[in-house]
Protein backbone atom coordinates (compact mmCIF):
# COMPACT_ATOMS: atom_id res chain seq x y z
CA UNK A 1 0.00 0.00 0.00
CA UNK A 2 2.87 2.40 0.74
CA UNK A 3 4.40 1.84 -2.70
CA UNK A 4 0.97 2.25 -4.32
CA UNK A 5 0.52 5.58 -2.57
CA UNK A 6 4.04 6.80 -3.34
CA UNK A 7 3.67 5.97 -7.04
CA UNK A 8 0.05 7.09 -7.41
CA UNK A 9 -0.16 9.63 -10.24
CA UNK A 10 -2.36 12.29 -8.66
CA UNK A 11 -0.38 15.48 -9.24
CA UNK A 12 -0.91 17.65 -12.31
CA UNK A 13 1.60 17.65 -15.15
CA UNK A 14 2.24 20.65 -17.40
CA UNK A 15 -1.01 19.89 -19.29
CA UNK A 16 -3.01 19.90 -16.05
CA UNK A 17 -3.63 16.15 -16.09
CA UNK A 18 -3.14 13.96 -13.02
CA UNK A 19 -0.02 12.26 -14.33
CA UNK A 20 2.75 12.79 -11.75
CA UNK A 21 3.56 10.90 -8.56
CA UNK A 22 4.92 12.05 -5.21
CA UNK A 23 8.36 11.02 -6.46
CA UNK A 24 7.94 13.00 -9.69
CA UNK A 25 7.04 16.23 -7.86
CA UNK A 26 9.65 15.62 -5.15
CA UNK A 27 6.89 15.88 -2.56
CA UNK A 28 6.85 15.09 1.13
CA UNK A 29 4.42 13.06 3.22
CA UNK A 30 2.66 13.56 6.52
CA UNK A 31 1.51 10.17 7.82
CA UNK A 32 -0.91 10.27 10.73
CA UNK A 33 -2.46 7.17 12.27
CA UNK A 34 -6.21 7.28 12.47
CA UNK A 35 -8.04 4.49 14.27
CA UNK A 36 -11.40 5.77 13.08
CA UNK A 37 -10.67 4.22 9.69
CA UNK A 38 -11.65 0.93 11.31
CA UNK A 39 -14.96 2.21 12.66
CA UNK A 40 -18.10 0.46 11.42
CA UNK A 41 -20.89 2.93 10.69
CA UNK A 42 -23.30 0.45 9.10
CA UNK A 43 -25.79 0.60 12.01
CA UNK A 44 -26.95 3.32 14.32
CA UNK A 45 -25.27 6.65 14.93
CA UNK A 46 -22.28 5.62 17.02
CA UNK A 47 -19.12 4.21 15.38
CA UNK A 48 -18.47 0.60 16.36
CA UNK A 49 -14.84 -0.22 17.07
CA UNK A 50 -15.44 -3.94 17.64
CA UNK A 51 -13.75 -4.82 14.34
CA UNK A 52 -10.66 -2.73 15.06
CA UNK A 53 -7.34 -4.51 15.17
CA UNK A 54 -4.94 -4.91 18.07
CA UNK A 55 -3.34 -1.53 18.88
CA UNK A 56 0.15 -3.04 19.29
CA UNK A 57 -0.07 -4.66 15.85
CA UNK A 58 -1.45 -1.43 14.39
CA UNK A 59 1.54 0.49 15.76
CA UNK A 60 3.90 -2.03 14.12
CA UNK A 61 2.15 -1.72 10.76
CA UNK A 62 2.21 2.07 11.04
CA UNK A 63 5.98 2.03 11.60
CA UNK A 64 6.52 -0.34 8.65
CA UNK A 65 4.40 1.95 6.45
CA UNK A 66 6.37 5.03 7.51
CA UNK A 67 9.69 3.20 7.03
CA UNK A 68 8.76 2.30 3.45
CA UNK A 69 8.26 5.99 2.58
CA UNK A 70 11.62 6.86 4.12
CA UNK A 71 13.31 3.90 2.41
CA UNK A 72 12.04 5.27 -0.90
CA UNK A 73 13.63 8.66 -0.14
CA UNK A 74 10.38 10.51 0.59
CA UNK A 75 10.71 13.24 3.23
CA UNK A 76 8.26 11.94 5.81
CA UNK A 77 6.84 13.40 8.98
CA UNK A 78 4.54 11.60 11.35
CA UNK A 79 2.00 12.18 14.03
CA UNK A 80 2.20 10.45 17.40
CA UNK A 81 0.58 7.03 17.24
CA UNK A 82 -2.45 6.84 19.52
CA UNK A 83 -2.37 10.51 20.53
CA UNK A 84 -5.09 13.10 20.18
CA UNK A 85 -3.92 15.37 17.39
CA UNK A 86 -5.24 18.35 15.49
CA UNK A 87 -4.10 18.33 11.87
CA UNK A 88 -4.79 21.06 9.32
CA UNK A 89 -4.56 20.37 5.60
CA UNK A 90 -5.14 22.24 2.40
CA UNK A 91 -6.70 20.17 -0.35
CA UNK A 92 -6.01 21.01 -3.97
CA UNK A 93 -8.79 19.93 -6.29
CA UNK A 94 -12.11 18.15 -6.18
CA UNK A 95 -10.70 14.62 -6.00
CA UNK A 96 -11.11 12.15 -3.14
CA UNK A 97 -9.55 8.71 -3.48
CA UNK A 98 -10.21 5.70 -1.28
CA UNK A 99 -7.37 3.17 -1.27
CA UNK A 100 -7.75 -0.29 0.20
CA UNK A 101 -5.81 -3.52 0.03
CA UNK A 102 -9.08 -5.41 0.58
CA UNK A 103 -11.78 -6.12 -1.99
CA UNK A 104 -14.24 -3.30 -1.62
CA UNK A 105 -17.42 -3.32 -3.66
CA UNK A 106 -18.39 -0.01 -5.15
CA UNK A 107 -21.19 1.67 -3.25
CA UNK A 108 -23.27 4.44 -4.73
Amino acid sequence: MADKLIDLRVFADEAGRMNLSLVDVKGAALIVSQFTLFADMSRGRRPSLLGAGDPARAAELYEVFVARFRDRGIETRTGSFGADMRVSIENDGPVTLVLSSDDWPTRV
